[in-house]
């Protein structure tokens, strides 16, 4: 590959015009690679969970951690990231994420216990949040508005590959048992991948410049961390403490904290202050709605595909290969989803959003149904049907909302509009992993690991409950919604 040439040092585009960064091409595909590891992390980490658990002796509410404590981390750190990217430059905070994400995914696969792991996880989730919003604000800016759409949608390609690439992939790391560090490699294997992104990035990617002007609102920041804990450590760790009073003090609590951001963040674009969120995105109505339908939409997969691992693996003794061949038919509809939104690229995003989300609607009822008839044992081949149509919804409402939501933004706040709509997509991971998580193992007295299959069968059923909900909430805020491109 050659390098761009020198004139092209700088993303020469704004929002406003029809000229794009010569070398935006390979850049996209550099972003997309580090895009690409950070989702593979979530869905490689499923297969693994009920292998880590019995290695590490960890107990229920210690595995959902694993996953809530990344996801929580992330996106507790999208909305001061991605303003540190529009003030120190997004190709440096790139860089940096990508380093600490590869060092951080090292510790994962070497933690001793289950309380390096989620220490580990946590950092690693700091690191994903540093390199994500990144990703999205350099395609908004290095790409013309004839090009966007066709840019915006690989990203949705990307999550459809690499929902595909990590079930399986997890499956056949952990088979294999390579050196007899069974589920370790699952995390090790970011090492070359982060290595390789960062020299590419280097060579590649856009300098750019950053805001010196934009500040940090570190008020912001603390309220922001304050109202994301208040909402997923509580539901958490819930059943845990016996759901005291206190813990839905913190649930309560959580309202005048998201108040409170919200009134400091336009108090400070009235005083000339820096902003955490800016005060135009927090006003813009589509905008705003647009990120309550991306959190309901994300507060359910991966909280789906947590508790399907452990009904899979524990509740029916599959292996985590077999496990992450049943659950491919969804991955292989997000990817065919994907591919048909590439060449669509920005047609019909709000009619895109109601089909993908009926589809979701359709294949959760669907999963429920062939769940509940389930008589002995498990023939997986019935639970094709309802994932493929899922994961079809799925990849088809994922880059129309996207594209959607930030069409309404203008390009001076890219960086931080997208590190917030990652911020509200991350957070409504965290929910679903607390809320599925909560659902599903309320059924067991205790380790699931003893309960039998019709107890798994049951619990699945509930939690399947909360997804058919939120994608339904989805469609009605799709056939409401109210779509403005900003040019």
């Amino acid at each position: 590959m050659s390098q761009p040439p020198a004139s092209a040092s700088r993303p020469r585009s704004d929002p406003g015009t029809e000229v794009s960064y010569p070398g935006r091409w390979i850049a996209l595909y550099v972003m997309l690679a580090a895009n690409f590891m950070n989702l593979i992390d979530v869905t490689i980490v499923n297969v693994a969970l009920p292998s880590l658990q019995r290695d590490l002796g960890a107990s229920d509410t210690a595995i959902e951690w694993v996953a809530a404590a990344y996801i929580l981390f992330y996106a507790v750190g999208l909305l001061p990231f991605g303003r540190l990217g529009d003030m120190l430059g997004r190709r440096t905070m790139f860089l940096a994420g990508v380093s600490c994400f590869t060092i951080a995914s090292a510790v994962c696969g070497l933690a001793p216990s289950i309380g390096w792991l989620v220490v580990a996880r946590i950092f690693q989730g700091i690191s994903a949040a540093m390199m994500t919003p990144q990703t999205l604000a350099i395609a908004q800016i290095i790409f013309a508005p004839r090009e966007r759409g066709s840019a915006l949608s690989m990203f949705g390609l990307t999550a459809g590959m690499a929902t595909v690439t990590g079930p399986l992939l997890g499956g056949v790391l952990i088979g294999l048992n390579i050196f007899d560090l069974t589920w370790r490699p699952v995390f090790l294997v970011n090492i070359p991948v982060g290595l390789v992104t960062l020299g590419l990035a280097l060579r590649y990617l856009p300098k750019g410049r950053g805001r010196r002007d934009v500040g940090i609102d570190g008020i912001g920041i603390m309220l922001a961390m304050l109202t994301v804990v208040l909402i997923v450590f509580p539901l958490v760790e819930g059943r845990n403490f016996g759901w005291p009073l206190w813990i839905f003090a913190m649930l309560a609590a959580s309202l005048p904290s998201a108040y409170a951001f919200a009134r400091w963040q336009i108090a400070s674009a009235g005083a000339g202050r820096p902003q955490l969120m800016p005060a135009s995105v927090l006003r813009n109505p589509q905008f705003m709605t647009g990120a309550v339908m991306t959190t309901l939409l994300f507060s359910s997969i991966p909280g789906l595909f947590l508790v399907l691992a452990i009904f899979l693996q524990v509740g029916f003794g599959l292996t985590p290969l077999q496990s992450g061949l049943t659950t491919i038919p969804f991955s292989v509809g997000v990817l065919l989803a994907s591919l048909l939104a590439n060449r669509l690229a920005s047609r019909w995003p709000r009619r895109r959003v109601i089909i993908g989300g009926t589809l979701q609607v359709i294949g959760m009822i669907y999963l429920r149904y062939v769940i509940g008839a389930i008589d002995g044992g498990l023939n997986t081949i019935t639970l094709l049907p309802p994932l493929l149509i899922g994961g079809l919804g799925l990849g088809t409402t994922i880059p129309a909302l996207f594209q959607t939501v930030l069409a309404n933004v203008e390009g001076k706040d890219a960086g931080s509009a997208s590190g917030s709509l990652q911020a509200f997509q991350q957070a409504g991971a965290a929910l679903g992993v607390a809320v599925m998580g909560q659902i599903f193992f309320a059924h067991f007295a205790g380790q699931a690991s003893a309960a039998p299959p019709a107890l798994f069968i049951e619990a699945l059923r509930a939690a399947l409950v909360y997804s058919i909900a939120v994608f339904a909430v989805v469609v009605a805020g799709g056939v409401r919604y109210r779509y403005q491109a900003i040019r």
